[in-house]
């Protein structure tokens, strides 16, 4: 089955919203046994979105969209999504009372503007919206199928999960796919893709290769007629993967590593605190941003000047003989931390972010430190890039040696 995503709104293609919509659509099919083969963005205009959903429909089995369905003059998608197919919508009236109802229990009444929410064409069932005043329409004319979806994520979310998925998980015939996320930290896109050439010629199952923000990811994709048979064509290229990428793997699928090295921590019962310069607390941030990190976070330092290190405890003497972008620095400055804040663990970043050198030293040289109070180990990198790439890069890159060092500690 043949698919694409219809994303509607003029504010997308002005660039003040982000379409995460697709991306969440994108990422359900796979697991429906559905090829995606189009995504696109279309503006509020009745001509041009109607020009796309007959051409949607020509290529594409099932068609997805998000957006304008609201009870606004510049929401068409139904209109347009009647002008393809040459039908008339018309007003439901049990649609309308149930709409009516909605906002007579919010206690106001309802604009009339809101009533061609509750229309219909005869090709079209509504689709229930507990989440909004916007039913979305279910489409089925000539063997394709069309689901508009609100366009807020939380309601087009819970739409798709309870409505539309269900449906179509019913159309797949048989087919199911199974899929495994690999994420690898330390190496490029390019590396990677070179030391996993001989796996990727596989067609099923399937690799793809991607860079994110917290490295490379790897998507294992096997399909089947059953989920225990695709599971079974899996698990073996994972095996090979993992094989082949060795410790640069440090999670799979939902795993993030704030949440992994929080976990270590607390089972382990240590502690942290982290003294930060050219990340500018990016990373305490990003470790208190998993619930319950007070257990095993104690506190962190911004120390962007010299003077705030020193004040925070790493000698002055040792910046101004080794610069404060250096191996010795980081590791005093997680010494400094872990000791002043009284926890297990000290974490100590220190960089340039740039544009500028900073001490002789190019945009994207970072030092990190671990000092667990029996060793310290010193992790030079370096990360070319833009500012906030370099931050969150080395931010990056602090918790995955982290991670590390806490799965072989005892």
């Amino acid at each position: 089955m043949k698919a694409e995503i219809i994303s509607i709104g003029t504010e997308l293609l002005m660039g003040q919203i982000v379409d995460t919509n697709a991306a969440y659509l994108a990422g359900q099919l796979p697991a429906l046994g559905v090829d995606l083969y189009f995504i696109s963005q279309v503006g509020d205009n009745l001509g041009r979105l109607a020009d796309a959903f007959t051409r949607a429909l020509a290529r594409s089995d099932v068609v997805l969209t998000s957006g304008g369905l609201g009870p606004t003059e510049d929401d068409v998608t139904r209109e347009s999504i009647a002008a393809a197919l040459g039908e008339t919508m018309v007003v439901q009236p049990e649609l309308e009372r149930h709409l009516r109802a909605f906002f007579t229990r919010r206690g106001t009444g309802m604009p009339e503007r809101n009533v061609k929410q509750a229309t219909l064409i005869p090709s079209a069932t509504a689709i229930p919206n507990p989440k909004g005043t916007a039913p979305g329409w279910w489409v089925e004319k000539n063997g394709r199928i069309i689901a508009a979806m609100p366009g807020p994520p939380r309601e087009m979310t819970y739409m798709w999960e309870n409505e539309v998925a269900p449906r179509l998980r019913k159309l797949t015939g048989g087919v199911t796919i199974a899929s495994r996320l690999v994420k690898t930290f330390g190496i490029g896109e390019g590396k990677v893709d070179e030391m996993l050439s001989p796996l990727l010629k596989s067609n099923n199952p399937s690799i793809g290769v991607y860079a994110k923000p917290d490295g490379i990811h790897l998507r294992v994709t096997a399909k089947a007629a059953t989920q225990s048979e695709a599971e079974a064509l899996l698990q073996p290229m994972v095996e090979k993967v993992l094989a082949t990428m060795g410790e640069t793997v440090w999670g799979f699928d939902g795993d993030t590593l704030e949440t992994s090295v929080g976990a270590l921590l607390k089972a382990k019962g240590l502690t942290l605190a982290t003294m930060e310069s050219c990340t500018g607390g990016l990373l305490a941030s990003v470790i208190t941003d998993v619930p319950g990190s007070s257990d095993y976070f104690k506190g962190g330092v911004v120390s962007y000047t010299n003077e705030v290190k020193a004040a925070s405890g790493v000698d002055a003497k040792l910046i101004a003989e080794h610069g404060a972008v250096s191996e010795q620095v980081a590791r005093a400055m997680a010494a400094a931390v872990r000791t002043r804040c009284g926890a297990d663990i000290g974490v100590g970043v220190t960089g340039v972010a740039g544009p500028s050198e900073m001490e002789g030293k190019r945009p994207g040289t970072v030092f990190i430190a671990i000092d667990d109070g029996r060793a310290a180990r010193v992790f030079p990198t370096f990360w070319p890039g833009e500012r906030s790439v370099i931050k969150r890069r080395a931010t990056t890159s602090a918790l995955f040696h982290l991670k590390k060092l806490l799965e072989g500690r005892a």
